[in-house]
This record gives structure tokens, sequence and C-alpha cells, in this order.
């Protein structure tokens, strides 16, 4: 699985970025995306943030998603072992 890094391009928040990942370049992709319409999604709400603050609040977002999820999987793993 040492899969070659390539480049990808993508726009976020109207900021280019030149990216470089060893993940499927669908992923980056869909990754810059998610992140891209959070970012809108919360500037559209909040017409006087700035851009910075419109990322960490993104960043926040995303990082309690992650982490709920992450609760929800070892939820389920446990449920899963004592079933065992």
């Amino acid at each position: 699985m040492n899969e070659k890094k390539h480049k990808v391009t993508v726009e976020i928040f109207g900021e280019t970025y030149c990216l470089k990942s060893d993940a499927k370049l669908e992923k980056v992709v869909a990754i810059a995306s998610e992140v891209d319409s959070r970012m809108k999604s919360i500037a559209q709400k909040n017409l006087r943030l700035s851009p910075g603050k419109v990322a960490v609040l993104a960043a926040l977002n995303i990082a309690e998603a992650y982490l709920d999820l992450e609760q929800n999987y070892k939820q389920l793993i446990k449920m899963v072992e004592e079933e065992k």
C-alpha cells in the first residue's frame, strides 16, 4: 500500500491550494469539497466573520463530528465484544 504521492489542486473558500497526498485523488477532492461546503455554510450564517474565523469554526465543527463518530465507533466495538 505504498502509493505514490500525487499533486491535486483544489479550491476552498475562494482560495486555490496545491496539495500533495498519497490518498486517492477522489478522496482528496471530496475532503476539500467538504471543508469548502462547511466554510461557505458558516460564512452565510455569519456575514461579518473573517475567513480565518470561518476556518476555525469549520475546523471545530469537523472535529466535533469526528469525535462523535469515534465515540460511536468505540461503543459499537464494545457492544460487539460483549456479544462474543
